[in-house]
């Protein structure tokens, strides 16, 4: 290895830890709804992922219709903080022309606090929900 190939991997190894620093700590979500009354995935349930602006106060950052498999990944990098995923289940059960039902949404406020992926799965039924920290 000459000099000049030298120069070049140590300018190369600077560059990036100076760019390194500027990189932001993101991570990403997606969520899943299984409808325990049927065993099936609940497809086309709308979505909605807020962001809590710190006073109390929500920005909606994205509305999502989940796919065929109950299933939405379509959601923008989040940073650290504290987010609100609302599952319209009314809509939902008036698709499936279930109209004895609970619950017209299901709300779940989570924390973002490691870059890394979160999964937020909702198990559904006309009378409960529940949900976990999945992977």
């Amino acid at each position: 290895m000459n000099s000049k190939q030298r120069i070049e991997i140590i300018s190369n190894h600077l560059t990036m830890s100076d760019t390194s620093s500027t990189i932001k700590n993101v991570s990403t979500l997606s969520t899943h709804v299984l409808d325990t009354t049927t065993g099936l995935p609940a497809r086309d349930m709308k979505v909605l992922l807020e962001k809590d602006n710190g006073n109390g106060q929500f920005t909606i950052l994205k509305s999502v219709l989940t796919n065929s498999d109950g299933r939405s990944r379509e959601f923008p990098e989040l940073e650290n903080g504290v987010y609100k995923i609302t599952f319209f289940t009314e809509e939902y059960f008036k698709n499936q022309n279930v109209s004895n039902y609970f619950f017209p949404k299901a709300s779940v406020d989570f924390i973002i606090n490691q870059s890394k992926h979160y999964h937020v799965p909702l198990l559904l039924s006309p009378f409960s929900f529940s949900t976990y920290r999945g992977s």
